[in-house]
């Protein structure tokens, strides 16, 4: 069988133990909170990320750059020469980018190194189900072009959809406008967005009330997953210091459509510093995004 290595970065925001077990190496991305900058595997900075931004503290986020990108693929290519790797959104981030420039230069010095980069066009754990997906076909034996080429014809298939509660972050993002978000405030609306088949973040509507949006969640996966229902063994829902609501959201999938297996986990502070706390997302197989 062919060796290789899947490789994905933080933003995924998959368990490290999940990761561990696989064998899949994560590049960590970093940010900057009051001054200091951090990488997500700083699990003490991250356990208070959360409370900080709520205190107000501004955080910011760096992607990798192409020097960064290289040393990560040198290390990894000490081990083995093919590599799949899994990056963050190119409509978010220009990690990808690097990743890709990266990967061209070392196989040109080295002809014996495959390193194929798949963008993702995703965020959070909708590009962790996407390295979900890689290792379950991995270890069935399928050839690592085998999966890129899955999850390629697939990308448009890997449903993301999330609510955030704090307008202000989507207004500090250029998402929204500040009359949007005084005026959504006031009224209590919270969007409900998804990524889109660019990659990019889009708000598709709002609704009233909190309770309302974790449901809307439901409903559009409801709408949205048609044949691909069968796919779905496993959901994928994150959170921004807020479990009790991502487990709510489990439990309606639960009892509309029966699924029993969920991976639950906190979004990190790659993602977490453009979301804010309380975001609740839902990721799925559906027909399109």
């Amino acid at each position: 069988m062919e060796e290789y290595i899947i490789v994905t970065d933080s933003s995924a925001d998959l368990p490290k133990s999940y990761l561990k077990e696989h064998n899949v190496t994560c590049v960590s991305l970093k940010y900057t909170i009051d001054g200091i900058t951090y990488d997500n595997d700083d699990d003490e900075a991250a356990a208070t990320f959360y409370q900080k931004v709520r205190n107000k503290s501004m955080p910011t986020t760096s992607q990798v750059n192409p020097d960064e990108a290289i040393e990560h693929f040198r290390k990894i290519v000490g081990i083995s020469k093919n590599i799949l790797c899994l990056v963050f959104s190119s409509g978010l981030s220009g990690t990808c980018n690097s990743f890709m420039m990266a990967a061209r230069e070392l196989m040109e010095e080295d002809e014996s190194i495959n390193i194929r980069v798949v963008d993702t066009l995703s965020a959070s754990m909708g590009q962790g189900l996407m390295v979900y997906k890689a290792v379950c076909l991995k270890e069935q034996g399928k050839s690592l072009n085998e999966v890129a080429d899955y999850i390629e014809a697939h990308i448009k298939n890997f449903t993301q959809v999330f609510t955030v509660d704090d307008l202000d972050h989507l207004y500090r993002g250029g998402r929204l406008s500040k009359t949007a978000a005084v005026v959504g405030s006031m009224i209590n609306l919270k969007p409900v967005l998804h990524i889109t088949e660019e990659g990019r973040l889009e708000n598709m509507f709002n609704v009233r009330g909190r309770k309302k949006s974790l449901h809307a969640l439901v409903d559009y996966m409801e709408k949205t997953m048609g044949s691909y229902r069968e796919e779905n063994d496993i959901v994928f829902i994150s959170h921004a210091d807020n479990k009790q609501d991502a487990e709510f959201v489990a439990e309606e999938i639960r009892k509309r459509f029966g699924i029993e297996k969920f991976m639950i986990n906190e979004i990190g502070p790659t993602i977490g510093s453009h979301t804010g706390p309380d975001v609740i997302a839902v990721f799925f197989m559906g027909e399109n995004r």
